[in-house]
This record gives C-alpha cells, structure tokens and sequence, in this order.
C-alpha cells in the first residue's frame, strides 16, 4: 500500500504500435512486437507503491491473523511495520475511516497508490482501516523512534567487526542521495526539496538557491553528485522532478548543475531533461554517477508506463543516460546514429533504477533497479543493452496476476543478480580500497522495505554470497563510498547520516 497523494485515475490503453514505431522490419524485431502484444496488454500503467515495497510471495509473514496479517504482508513494505509514515503526518485525502475506505479500495493509480478492491472484501478493507487508526492513535515520531535497534556497539559481520559512528540525525524529511566533498563535508538531498551540507560535528546547513523542484509522490529532489573536477570548479549535480513549462500537471526527470559558493549555488543550468513530460508521479529514477572518462550516467523510471516508453529509442524514459559533464551528447554513444533515437541513451529497458555505482576496478557502470512484486535487479551495464522491462522480468503484478511469462529472450540482458521476493533496494555502492579487508570490491545495497544494508560477496561479476547488516537500522536511502575511504549510508525513521568505521 503506498501513502495516500494527490493524484487523478487514469486509464492508459495498449500502446505497443506507437511504443514500436521505430523499430525495423526484421525478423526478429517483429517477433519482439508480437511477444509484447500477446503477454503485456492488460495496462500501461505499472500502479505500485511509491517505494515498490509491498511484501511478495515466499516472504509473507504467516504468524499473525486477520487485519495485522494483511497490513504487515501488503502495506508494511511501503508505510512502515510500525505504521510510521502515518504518524503525525498530514492526510491529503483525509484520515476519517471513511477516507481511508475509499482510498484503500480505490487507490490513486497515477501517484503509485494501487487499488485494493480486487484483493480484499469489504469486511477485510473496513477491518484493516480500522487497525491502521486504531494503532497510530496516539503515537509519535519520538516514540516510534524509541523503538530503534540499539546499534551503538561492536558489530560483527562475516569478515569485518566494525561500529556505526552517527554524524547526525537531524536531517528532517526524507533524505535521499549524498555526496562527499574534498573537505570531508557531506552533501544531503531531501526528497522535499531541500539540499543540506553537513559540516564538521555534524552541524547542518541548508544549501540556497535551487532549480525549481516538484515534490510530488515519487517526486522531488533526487540525487547529488559533484564534478570530478570540484576542486577546481565547485560544480554540484543534482536529479529532480522537474514541471513541463507548459503545462505543470505534467513532470519527468530532470539533472541540473551549478556551482556551489559555500551555503549557495550560482550559475544553475539544466544540462539534462528526460523527455517527454507525464502526468505522473512515480518511477523518476534517479541516480547520478561520473565514470572514470568523466561521462556522466543518469538513471530515468519509466513512470509508471511500462508498455509505452522502456522498449522504445524515441524517448529518455526507462532509461540509462550518457551524457558530458555540460550536457552535450558524446559521439560514441550507442544510438546517436539512429534514425529517430534519443541519442544520449546508453542502455534501456529499465523500469525504475533507484541505484548506480562505478566498479573500482574495472571502471564498469553497475545499475540497481525496484523490481513490480519481485524481480528487483542489479545489472552490470554496457553500451546499447535492452535489459529486458518489462518483456522480461522475474516480477509479477501487485494483485498476483503476471504480465510476462518471460525471464529470458534472445536480445535482452540478464541481471546479474534479482530478488524474489523483492528487497526494495534504493541507492548502492562497491567498497573500494583496503581499509574493509575482504568487504573490498563487495556491492552494498540498501532495503526500503526490510530496513538494512544488504552486502553482496562478488567475485569479480559473479555474486557468491550474501549478507544482511544492521537489521531494523531505517529506510535506507543511499549508500556511498566517501573520498576519505569510509562507507557511508543515509537512512530515514529518523533522517541520519552514518559511516561503517572499522574496528582495527
């Protein structure tokens, strides 16, 4: 069950004969038509929670009944298992048993909130309005922040003993993306807008003059990144929702820069924007990452419009970007010859990758993505790849039916690793350097939905184990290899930024 947002109904028919507009008359590629219209017409909306965490198949939890059953299996994920996101918080649709009602029966599809209709009775949607209001009252944030783990000691992991050293937890909102700059202060994004600089003994201060941001559903400000060059040109990225001009009912994907002169930014400018506009508020990605030649990846969702946008060139949705650092197209791009092709597209088929890292050794750009109810992914990426969304996929719908019976077809890549049931992972990093022992060169990916940093034992690009860290630890955002060697996560329930400090 995803937070109760503005948003209207909408009703998309199958688009395949516009969305394959552009492809050639081989063989092939017809076939890929006729695929795509057998298994995919039944919506080309993706209705979801906005953080793609409601719990699957494989990992319901069994040992309750009735109300709490349903709201722990279905809604948990996305609010919180202990009902956090409803806890002193305004309800834009109203919080009467009877608004709640009818949210949770009829959804709010273009905002990611999926109608719960078809999935429960009536008696079982009035039972589970009732527990979720019976259970907030009176409660409070600092209450439910009580309840956190005590994760102030030695933790030992497989391979490391290492302790969480907070520098603060006083970033309001939802903190979403980070970054390091060569002082050792540490940029902060909240999805509501704001950007903050964490200074020395944690002090935060709010960075001024941003683009204009669209905090709507999904939406708002993203991610944060610097120029390889900051010390010399104190350039700062930054991935946001951004408003059509012409019409602010419609939004997308958008990465401005600008320099960044102690607590404000000068020079904006808009150096990518991922078009066309729609009239939606999930699925805008987006990550920002530099490779090792200075190119700049950005990471677009594919809004909620699955059978549309992802499997054609025409558009920059559900898409991996390569652009230069000023937002010219780089020549070598794989599609920027095509007739009719976005060309600063690097990679597509992607649904809504929340998570991009650079591979320390081999300089390989590596993408997170949600999965719908499971199939969440990481894939190693190279130029020109399909990776498959939503013609292949190891997800199902929300309400249990498949739109694929695919996993594999000539043409589209395979993940390097998938979840089912789903994780929710949202922002990832490789560990770098020798200061982690055998941690190095181990991807690291936080979970939404299970709250905790889960490691990914890689040998070279195989994963040969797992590991899950500092359980019940938050909503993890982002997690991110500073410039002075440490591991850092962001994480929500309360908004704090913490490193992973070795115990040597």
């Amino acid at each position: 069950m995803a937070p109760i947002t503005p948003s209207q109904f909408a009703e998309i028919p199958c688009r395949f004969k516009d969305t394959y507009q552009w492809l050639s008359t081989t063989t092939q590629l017809v076939l890929l038509l006729f695929l795509s219209l057998l298994l995919s017409c039944n919506s080309s909306m993706d209705p979801e929670p906005p953080e793609e965490e409601v719990i699957d198949p494989g990992n319901e939890i069994v040992d309750l009944v009735g109300a709490e059953l349903n709201y722990r299996n279905h809604c948990g994920g996305c609010h919180g298992q202990n009902l956090s996101s409803f806890v002193e918080r305004e309800w834009t649709y109203g919080n009467s048993f009877e608004e709640v009602v009818q949210s949770i029966t009829n959804g709010y599809t273009n905002n990611g909130m999926p109608a719960y209709g078809a999935t429960f009775s009536e008696q079982e949607i009035q039972e589970l309005t009732d527990y979720i209001l019976t259970e907030i009252d009176g409660k409070t944030q600092a209450m439910l922040e009580e309840e956190n783990p005590d994760l102030s000691g030695l933790i030992s992991s497989d391979d490391l003993t290492f302790r969480l050293e907070t520098l603060t937890d006083k970033i309001p909102g939802i903190p979403w993306g980070i970054a390091q700059l060569p002082n050792g202060e540490i940029l902060v994004t909240e999805r509501g807008g704001r950007l903050f600089l964490v200074r020395n003994k944690g002090h935060l201060v709010e960075v001024t003059n941003l683009p204009d941001i669209v905090s709507e559903g999904q939406g708002g400000l993203l991610d944060v990144t610097i120029h390889p060059d900051f010390e010399n040109n104190s350039f700062v990225y930054l991935s946001y929702s951004r408003a059509n001009p012409s019409d602010s009912s419609e939004l997308t994907t958008a990465v401005a820069r600008g320099v960044l002169n102690g607590n404000s930014l000068s020079q904006i400018e808009i150096v990518f924007t991922a078009l066309p506009y729609v009239n939606s508020g999930t699925h805008f990605g987006s990550r920002l990452v530099f490779d090792t030649e200075g190119y700049l990846y950005v990471s677009v969702g594919d809004r909620g419009r699955r059978d549309t946008y992802p499997q054609a060139l025409d558009n920059a949705i559900g898409k991996i970007h390569r652009i230069h650092d000023d937002g010219r197209i780089p020549t070598d791009n794989p599609f920027y010859t095509t007739p009719g092709a976005v060309n600063s597209i690097f990679t597509y088929g992607t649904r809504n990758p929340q998570g991009m890292s650079i591979h320390p050794e081999t300089g390989a750009v590596w993408e997170g993505e949600h999965g719908p109810r499971g199939g969440d992914e990481i894939n190693l990426l190279e130029a020109g790849d399909n990776n498959g969304w939503p013609i292949i996929s190891y997800g199902i719908n929300y309400d249990g039916t498949t739109f694929t019976d695919l996993t594999e077809l000539d043409g589209m890549e395979q993940p390097v690793h998938y979840w089912t049931p789903s994780i929710a992972p949202c922002g990832m990093t490789f560990v770098s350097g020798d200061f982690y022992g055998n941690w190095k060169n181990d991807l690291f990916v936080g979970s939404l939905k299970f709250e905790y940093l889960h490691r990914l034992k890689m040998n070279g690009n195989e994963v040969i184990g797992h590991e899950t860290l500092l359980d019940g630890i938050g909503r993890v955002r982002d997690a991110q290899m500073g410039r002075d060697g440490y591991l850092y996560l962001v994480v929500e329930g309360p908004g704090r930024l913490m490193r992973l400090v070795p115990e040597q």
